[in-house]
């Protein structure tokens, strides 16, 4: 069994990889909104009302961009305050610090795992652009670095 020291290691590894990866995911979701409200206005005037009631219609991607980014930005703005503080916490590695660590790790992961169920569904659609690709595929990468690192944190919580 792996003592609290080499816990430490790994969830701060794993914390510093998320942060990395999680930055990532905010630049890239950032910029896709904000590609979408400049180009939303000249593409929307042409299309059905449906469409033209949605507050930011995306020229790039199909019917699942908008709910990813969306919810890819926000995932991305979680994680990397959850990695930022996660790491402050687990470098005390008590048991206070670890339950804070262990919440925020969880709520963070369930919001990167509702993003992946997007970027799934947006694959499966198809037809999206190379920028969306990279944020589809670092959202599902990170989603599954985000559960070793709640794994770990959850194993330092004493029960």
């Amino acid at each position: 069994m792996a003592s609290g020291g080499q816990r430490s290691s790994v969830a701060s590894i794993l914390l510093v990889l998320n942060l990395v990866l999680y930055f990532i995911v905010t630049v890239i979701a950032s910029w896709a909104v904000n590609h979408g409200i400049q180009r939303s206005r000249e593409t929307a005037s042409n299309l059905s009302p449906p469409v033209q009631l949605f507050p930011i219609y995306f020229p790039i991607g199909n019917a699942a961009t908008g709910m990813f980014i969306i919810f890819s930005l926000i995932a991305g703005v979680v994680g990397f305050t959850t990695s930022l503080t996660g790491l402050q916490n687990v470098s005390v590695w008590d048991v206070s610090n670890l339950y804070a660590a262990a919440t925020s790790s969880f709520t963070s992961w369930a919001l990167t795992l509702l993003a992946m169920g997007f970027a799934c569904k947006e694959i499966q659609l198809g037809w999206t652009d190379s920028s969306l690709r990279s944020l589809e595929i670092i959202t599902i990468f990170v989603t599954g670095t985000q559960l070793l690192c709640t794994g770990v944190i959850h194993a330092g919580v004493p029960v």
